[in-house]
């Protein structure tokens, strides 16, 4: 086995076994599923949980418009306000919804009392119904008839749909967006994260003098790359960890505890207001989303493809990584402690923040000529390349843009090796960046 593969070996099975890479490679799949199984179950069990609101009604315009709802129940009541006030008991009524005699001239003038903070998702909803309400009497008022306004509104989608040589392709733009942002935010994150990992670890060899030792029996660049590429490895390995983890806690949890039917009964219970009856012939959301768009999506996501996605993801994260990282490795090197790096840190990492400031705009025209030019500079074409890939790229931009990177890893692990081998074994001493540029040319 070679030296460089010792050393891979090594730098890989010490960080697997740390406690800290096992929490977080256990607790990142959890905190990542809830992020989007929280919200369902919360909305679950809110449901099951009835508000029972006292109305009094002096215009008398609302009398059986309220209807109850799966979350809110409505008591018509003729007593006064101010007795109602007095005698509220919560334990009864979670709130007491009071409608004045003016509401027509005056829809500012509706009160809401409750012992609590009032639940923002019940506001809302009793705004809209009664908007609706006051709507139609307005309308029926001036001689404007609801079923004629109800057939004059008019919902418009685009359908988009890509021209490719073998016909017309099924896309989408808000899924093809989100992808590619997702895709460029983690290659962004993992590079910062895995870098700064490859930089501490520098330090703390060439503090603690262990490095003197490894030194006598390899040499520095053999060090430095088993570094880097070990650290890939860990990365890599925590990354298809927190995939696999997350679509299995995602789906043993969604089959447990969340019923699709009752889901599509919540959704269309927030599409509408309360009580509020849909005109004729008008779908309501979760009506079309079932009809139509999980089916449109689920096309949306079979034009986007994924082997080219992921086989990217990993590559570009990989290049991208051992970019960087090999940066990161010279300037743990040229430093004796991490409260000497933020001189040598922010020229290296503003290409990275760069590329993803730039990538927010180049969603909005992935064809541009600086997303084509910024996908093509290495130190930016990780983050960039992912972003505009998902919108489909011509395969000579890509092939070059990857031979780029390539030489650019290449050059980038030149620049730092010559730096490693002189930093690595230097204490004590102020670097600056003219020093720097002296080691570049000194001699083995």
């Amino acid at each position: 086995m070679s030296t460089i593969s010792l050393i891979i070996k090594r730098e890989y099975l010490t960080r697997v076994k740390k406690k800290s890479f096992i929490i977080m490679t256990l607790l990142g799949p959890i905190l990542m599923a809830s992020l989007f199984i929280v919200p369902v179950l919360m909305a679950k069990y809110d449901s099951d949980d009835i508000s029972k609101i006292q109305v009094i009604d002096e215009s008398g315009l609302f009398q059986n418009k309220l209807q109850d709802s799966e979350s809110m129940a409505f008591v018509m009541d003729t007593i006064s306000l101010p007795v109602a006030k007095t005698i509220f008991n919560p334990e009864k009524y979670t709130a007491i919804l009071y409608i004045p005699s003016n509401v027509l001239h005056n829809t500012r003038s509706i009160m809401l009392f409750s012992s609590k903070q009032a639940n923002l998702n019940m506001v809302t909803s009793i705004e809209g119904t009664i908007q609706k309400e006051i709507e139609t009497m307005k309308l029926k008022a001036n001689g404007i008839n609801q079923e004629t306004l109800d057939q004059i509104k008019t919902k418009v989608q685009v359908n988009t749909r890509k021209l490719t040589e073998a016909g017309e392709e099924e896309s989408n733009a808000g899924l093809t967006t989100a992808v590619g942002m997702i895709g460029g935010l983690l290659i962004y994150m993992f590079i910062f994260l895995y870098g700064a990992q490859v930089m501490r670890g520098v330090i703390e060899e060439k503090t603690s003098r262990i490095v003197e030792v490894i030194i006598s029996s390899v040499r520095p660049f053999q060090l430095m790359m088993g570094k880097i590429i070990g650290i890939a490895l860990v990365g890599l390995t925590q990354f298809l960890l927190w995939i696999v983890l997350t679509i299995a806690i995602s789906s043993l949890v969604t089959s447990i505890f969340i019923d699709p039917n009752q889901m599509k009964e919540q959704m269309a219970h927030r599409q509408t207001p309360l009580g509020t009856p849909l005109p004729e012939g008008v779908e309501d959301g979760a009506t079309q989303m079932e009809s139509g768009g999980v089916s449109d999506l689920m096309k949306s996501m079979e034009s986007i493809n994924f082997p080219l996605l992921i086989g990217a993801f990993l590559f570009y994260f990989l290049g991208g990584y051992l970019l960087y990282g090999a940066l990161f490795a010279a300037i743990g090197a040229a430093v004796d402690g991490e409260s000497d790096t933020q001189q040598f840190m922010l020229p290296i990492t503003i290409p990275l923040i760069l590329s993803f400031v730039v990538a927010q705009s180049i969603l909005q025209n992935p064809e541009s000529s600086v997303g084509f030019w910024f996908s093509m500079i290495p130190f930016t074409s990780p983050v960039v390349m992912m972003v505009r890939i998902p919108f489909g790229v011509a395969p000579w931009e890509l092939a070059l843009s990857m031979a780029f990177l390539v030489l650019g890893f290449i050059a980038t692990t030149w620049l730092a090796g010559r730096i490693y081998r002189t930093g690595i074994l230097m204490y004590g001493k102020k670097v600056s960046w003219r020093e720097l540029g002296k080691w570049l040319f000194y001699k083995e």
